[in-house]
């Protein structure tokens, strides 16, 4: 199907010219975002805050770190910025150490796309996420998948020259990479009945944000996926980064409505969505780029699968990266025995990331980690520049190379980031320039 979809399609990839946008650039970086970040609502409908058990006092060829002088770490007024060397990528090849920032459809196509390539262009950020599908259904970009087309995906374009914008990422040597959602996606639901969760009383399952989801059970969900995966490539994306590759996280006494017509027999979320992913990553293989997975932070500690089919041992041999959500604020008080996680980023992120590398230690064929991390402010703790590195600092601390950095509306305190050898002007980045090797 795939391969039909790609001969299809017909997509130039004759890069076109950028026009120039003034003004803006590095003007919002310092804003702190105080959105709602993704999943802290639906963490919240799991019932109660979420604690988790204490980790082991000392884990194998780990050491925990604290500060001599014992205050806490969000109160370290210099951070300082540690040399780190980083390989330069193979020309047109993934880099061997991916640090990035996410950023949604419509930053993509806005300006401040321009703010975040001057960020990436002088500081040690190499990477940019981008949504190409998020859980409102609608394509970043006019999208040619069947699909896509038939649903009216396209109706809701964020940005029209997608295809200049990757062609300014690649000139820059910034690693561009497509972040897909899969099993929310209202417009999907909405039009493809036979492919969505539905009412026990009729219509359709509708979660406690008044959206509904698509059966994680039924194949052309997955499918439709990859297809738009093969298309993000051809656009120039060079890995695909999945999300929601789960089943709602509702109370029980939502999810007792729920139906879920394409289960098979008596197979269980967790044997659904390992047997799902794994069949995305057959699709993806032959695309001959990366294969990486968000997850829920908390599958670095459960026992089990949360009640939405994830579990880190079953899915780090299918991919090339976990990216676990290890955001601070998403963890109730007590949890690692913190008294207030989200006022202590450094140990909850080490604590979280120690155990997902416990946990992969034994798997064969392990996927990397590159956590995701926090930079939005909730539940009465600012993050600034400061607690961002601190982020950092516990991850490299755990030999750790890797990571990504959220923010719901792409908004980046750039003095969190080393600065490049040679930073470049702050100025509207253009095709011509570059300084990155």
């Amino acid at each position: 199907m795939l391969k039909k979809l790609l001969t299809a399609l017909m997509i130039s990839t004759a890069p076109g010219a950028i026009a120039q946008e003034q003004g803006s650039v590095l003007s919002s970086i310092m804003r702190i975002s105080t959105d709602t970040p993704d999943y802290l609502l639906e963490i919240g409908r799991m019932g109660g805050e979420i604690s988790l058990p204490l980790p082991p006092a000392e884990a194998p060829g780990l050491r925990h770190f604290h500060h001599a002088d014992g205050h806490p770490v969000y109160s370290i007024a210099n951070v300082g910025f540690p040399t780190v060397p980083v390989p330069a990528p193979p020309p047109g090849g993934v880099p061997a150490v991916v640090r990035g920032l996410f950023m949604n459809g419509w930053t993509f196509g806005s300006r401040r796309f321009y703010d975040l390539v001057a960020i990436a262009d002088s500081t040690e950020v190499n990477a940019l996420v981008i949504d190409v599908k998020d859980a409102t259904g609608y394509i970043t970009y006019p999208s040619s998948v069947p699909t896509a087309v038939s649903i009216g995906a396209n109706e809701n374009v964020r940005a029209q020259n997608a295809r200049e914008r990757l062609a300014l990422l690649h000139e820059k040597g910034i690693h561009p990479i497509a972040r897909i959602v899969v099993a929310r996606d209202k417009l999907l639901a909405e039009s493809r009945y036979e492919w969505a969760v539905r009412d026990a009383r009729g219509g359709l399952w509708i979660d406690g944000l008044g959206d509904p989801w698509v059966d994680a059970y039924h194949d052309s969900v997955w499918v439709y996926a990859a297809e738009l995966a093969a298309e993000a490539v051809l656009m120039g994306f060079r890995e695909i980064q999945f999300d929601y590759l789960r089943f709602p996280d509702e109370r029980a006494d939502r999810m007792r409505n729920a139906v879920f017509a394409a289960r098979r027999n008596s197979e269980s979320r967790r044997a659904a969505i390992s047997r799902q992913v794994a069949l995305l990553g057959e699709y993806i293989k032959p695309l001959g780029v990366p294969f990486t997975l968000d997850l829920f932070g908390l599958t670095t500690s459960a026992t089990d699968d949360l009640g939405i089919g994830q579990y880190w041992d079953d899915l780090s041999p299918l991919a090339d990266v976990l990216l676990p959500m290890v955001y601070p604020s998403h963890y109730g008080r007590g949890s690692y025995g913190l008294r207030f996680p989200n006022a202590e980023p450094y140990e909850l992120i080490r604590r979280a990331l120690e155990d997902g590398i416990r946990r992969s230690a034994s798997i064969p064929n392990a996927a990397k980690i590159r956590p995701y991390l926090q930079s939005f402010s909730i539940r009465g703790v600012r993050y600034t520049a400061t607690e961002l590195r601190e982020q950092i600092r516990a991850v490299e601390d755990l030999g750790i190379t890797d990571w990504v950095f959220w923010n719901a509306r792409g908004v980046y305190p750039v003095e969190a980031f080393r600065p490049d050898p040679a930073p470049a002007p702050a100025s509207a980045p253009t095709l011509g320039s570059s300084n990155r090797r």
